[in-house]
């Protein structure tokens, strides 16, 4: 009765099962196009079954050591107040968001053969560490997703009413086995799945961190068959593969996500009666410091390194900036478009499909389909922009899907019985629960946009090239100072672009 009484129909006349059929065929009609092109599909060999074995090894070590770490963060978050918390919550975001080359560099003067750990550990007459491996590619995905999963993690201890808490103080009762743990098993699961998933796909980190035929990812695969043979077939055949683990991955997401809640509470801002001994408070701010100097520290370096090229970048750079900021909202808005009539949990398998598919076979794909019809690099943005809108949707779901099941669950019967359809029930009883995760959703959708250098790669001219587009160009003319620059330009970016539009998605909001 709840599910049918807040049907979306204020947000679209269509109903979740076309929109999930029509991101679908977003999806896989590009690859469709390549496989079409390619004149069927190919055989697999040792290498690639390799590539299988390690990329499926160091997704589920990666998300599992992500969700871990992540759990006691976002606790300590959720029940410690302190000046600068909403702006630290912010901070810590940062690597997610970050476009991966520079987020690299970062990690390569931290970690790196001469970076801040080795120079500090020499000195103290402690082993070299190596970050080139399997080993570097699990740290660089740690990096990246631990924000993310705490975020994600930090938003179910957020989502428990306030309510619940004041009750279990006065009753003196087990947070942890009555609140926290049915919490967790709630959200953890779809954490670790969005994460794998992620780290199915990675191409940019196994490139420069795996160090050799052995720390080869499926997707880095892929582009050699696309890069040095020109094998499209092979490469379909392994974006098949990607796209089937990442459809397995979605269909476990389905069955370990129980659409349990806690009920309704009073909006209340949340008091935590919990956490707030000695040894309590030592331990919360412990995790907090580890994972700000874990996270933040390669920020630091970027920063340093890119102050002295800020003010010297040439009039391009600032156009393609401009650029970027364009496609990065355009993306943001139709993300949000598509996500609120497909946040279900068909439409959320779906949505995985986004980031399940190569990145590198859909902007293919996508080039054979415009090709007959328009120039590429006229289609250059507005193509970036839709492939970034589906490569942003799972995220999106998974941040929006849980509010709004617990939303239908709490107040469906009640607006059925008021008569509240449409766009009212939007307004009056779901967008005030949905404020903020939707202000993370649109801030991480636009920060990922702002950053992303996939697409545009295959299809832009220099009339049309994105900022991070114009990195990778001044790397290439070994203008490392405009570089540096150029990339603390884009963090600026997509850290104000993250902080504005999630503004309504933090901590008390």
């Amino acid at each position: 009765m709840a599910q049918r009484a807040v049907a979306l129909t204020g947000v679209s006349r269509l109903g979740p099962g076309l929109w999930a059929a029509l991101v679908a065929a977003l999806v896989i009609g590009p690859l469709g196009a390549v496989i079409w092109r390619a004149g069927g599909l190919g055989a697999l060999g040792a290498p690639d079954l390799a590539a299988l074995w390690f990329t499926l090894w160091q997704a589920a070590v990666s998300a599992a050591v992500s969700v871990a770490l992540a759990i006691p963060v976002a606790r300590a978050l959720s029940r410690q107040r302190f000046p600068g918390r909403s702006a630290l919550i912010a901070l810590l975001g940062a690597p997610f968001i970050l476009p991966v080359i520079v987020a690299v560099l970062g990690l390569l003067a931290v970690f790196g053969g001469n970076g801040l750990v080795n120079r500090l550990g020499g000195g103290l007459g402690l082993p070299r560490m190596d970050i080139y491996g399997y080993h570097g590619v699990i740290l660089a995905h740690v990096f990246f997703n631990l924000p993310l999963a705490t975020r994600l993690i930090l938003q179910g201890w957020l989502a428990i009413p306030a309510e619940r808490f004041r009750l279990a103080a006065s009753l003196d009762a087990p947070v942890g086995r009555l609140l926290e743990r049915p919490m967790l098993r709630r959200i953890a699961p779809g954490a670790f799945t969005v994460i794998f998933v992620i780290c199915l796909t990675s191409f940019a980190v196994a490139l420069t961190l795996g160090g050799g035929p052995r720390a080869t990812t499926v997707e880095l695969a892929i582009y050699q068959a696309f890069k040095f043979d020109f094998d499209l077939a092979r490469a379909a055949t392994l974006a098949l593969v990607q796209l089937a683990l990442g459809v397995a991955a979605a269909l476990a997401l389905l069955a370990l996500s129980p659409p349990d809640g806690f009920g309704a509470g009073l909006d209340r801002l949340h008091q935590r009666w919990d956490g707030q001994g000695h040894a309590a408070k030592v331990g919360d701010f412990g995790w907090i410091a580890l994972a700000a100097l874990f996270l933040l520290t390669p920020l630091a370096m970027i920063v340093l390194a890119g102050l002295p090229g800020l003010f010297a970048l040439p009039p391009e750079v600032w156009q393609a900036a401009l650029r970027s900021l364009i496609v990065a909202l355009g993306a943001t808005a139709l993300t949000l478009a598509l996500a609120l009539p497909l946040a279900t949990r068909a439409g959320e398998l779906a949505g995985l499909l986004g980031v399940a598919v190569s990145g590198l076979v859909l902007g293919t794909g996508l080039f054979l389909v415009v090709q007959p019809f328009v120039r590429p690099a006229e289609a250059a943005l507005p193509v970036t922009l839709l492939v970034n809108a589906l490569m942003a949707l799972p995220f999106v779901l998974r941040i929006l899907r849980p509010e709004l099941d617990a939303a239908r669950a709490d107040f469906g019967q009640l607006a059925a019985t008021l008569g509240i359809t449409g766009w009212a029930l939007w307004r009056i009883v779901l967008l005030p629960r949905l404020r903020r995760p939707l202000g993370f959703a649109a801030g991480l959708t636009a920060a990922l946009s702002m950053g992303d250098l996939g697409v545009i790669a295959l299809f832009a001219d220099g009339d049309h090239a994105t900022l991070p587009l114009q990195l990778y160009g001044l790397m290439g003319a070994y203008r490392m100072e405009a570089a540096q620059g150029a990339a603390l330009l884009l963090l600026g970016l997509s850290l104000g672009l993250f902080w504005l539009l999630d503004r309504g998605g933090r901590a008390d909001a």
